[in-house]
């Protein structure tokens, strides 16, 4: 016997101000998608930075992880191919 889970999406409300649920809607038309799809996209992106702030910030505050410059990245980089 199989069983088979599906996850349904969960539903967010957010109120928006009237100029951007406008520009919303004319980039929703311009670009033949749902404002669902774009709204999705946006937080994707946002919570991808978010991420790498998070990591770099992280790195940053970390006092046993070495700093280096470009110059030496890249040294250390091209010694690896």
């Amino acid at each position: 016997m199989y069983y088979v889970v599906i996850k349904t999406p969960s539903t967010v409300c957010v109120r928006l101000p009237e100029s951007m649920a406008e520009q919303l809607d004319d980039i929703a038309d311009t670009a033949d998608r749902p404002k669902s799809y774009l709204i999705r996209k946006a937080i994707e992106q946002y919570l991808a930075e978010y991420a790498d702030y998070r990591i770099a910030l992280d790195r940053l505050n970390d006092k046993d992880d070495e700093i280096i410059s470009s110059a030496e990245l890249r040294k250390r980089l091209a010694s690896k191919n």
